[in-house]
């Protein structure tokens, strides 16, 4: 014997079935329509959010691929692009985190050029802010422990890459930074100088020297290890930070050819 149901009946019994799962869809979760959603539909959604600078939302989709494809070869973009934006937003932290995850995952992949490259960028100090306009600081004022880290990045890169297309402007930054660095060694010397701390003030001199000889700030530098060890009553140190000045920076400001000009004065 075979069972059959009418037409009229059918549609009777599939209402309520299309019904709910109308119902259900409209109540799903963001987990479950994340689920369903391929991860290359996210990922150029994001990038639509990119391009309209809604960066929030990117990252919101980005996040998701990187737990949902987690290995795959979008994924490891997604991280890059989540890195970026993360320090385009000014989250710094985030940012920073990102990009040394995906530099500890994938310590093989063709684009780790480029994440040592984010990553000195955001830590390279070329900007000062509203706060800095304001009050008149100099770069090389500042607490250097971003910039260090940022040479540091940038020295990797071009190392371990020398031929990458990010290389050549990683040097340039390198170099800024490295007489920055320098900079401020001798701006924190100077100040030892200011309030009479000899001894300090000519060890942060030598220490700009040692490890920056070749930038602006060397003769400078120099100077103060020349008067701090006068002040010192340490003659034969005063006489050879002297003696290399005049040899290397002659026609300096602070070469005993020009003391005329009286740099000592700055102290």
């Amino acid at each position: 014997m075979t069972f059959s149901i009418a037409p009229r009946r059918l549609v009777t019994l599939l209402a309520p079935l299309a019904l709910a799962a109308i119902l259900a869809a409209c109540g799903a979760t963001q987990a479950e329509k994340d689920a369903a959603t391929p991860v290359e539909k996210l990922y150029a959604d994001a990038m639509d959010d990119v391009a309209s600078a809604n960066y929030d939302r990117a990252i919101k989709s980005l996040d998701r691929i990187e737990g949902k494809a987690a290995g795959s070869i979008l994924a490891q973009q997604a991280q890059l692009e989540l890195g970026y934006l993360y320090w385009k937003t000014a989250d710094k932290v985030n940012a920073l985190a990102t990009i040394d995850r995906f530099i500890k995952l994938h310590p093989s992949s063709p684009a780790l050029d480029y994440a040592l490259y984010l990553r000195g960028v955001v830590n390279f100090n070329d900007d000062l802010g509203w706060l800095g306009s304001f009050t008149g600081q100099k770069l090389s004022e500042r607490d250097q422990a971003a910039a260090r880290e940022s040479y540091q990045s940038f020295k990797q890169l071009s190392e371990q890459f020398p031929d990458s297309k990010y290389t050549a402007d990683a040097r340039l930054r390198m170099d800024f930074t490295v007489n920055m660095l320098a900079e401020y060694e001798v701006h924190v010397a100077n100040y030892y100088m200011r309030h009479q701390a000899y001894v300090a003030a000519a060890n942060r001199a030598k220490e700009s020297v040692l490890e920056f000889p070749q930038t602006a700030s060397t003769p400078e530098a120099l100077a103060i290890m020349v008067t701090a060890y006068d002040k010192l009553g340490l003659t034969l140190l005063r006489d050879d930070a002297q003696r290399v000045l005049d040899k290397n920076f002659p026609t300096s400001a602070y070469a005993e050819s020009n003391k005329n000009k009286a740099w000592w004065k700055f102290w």
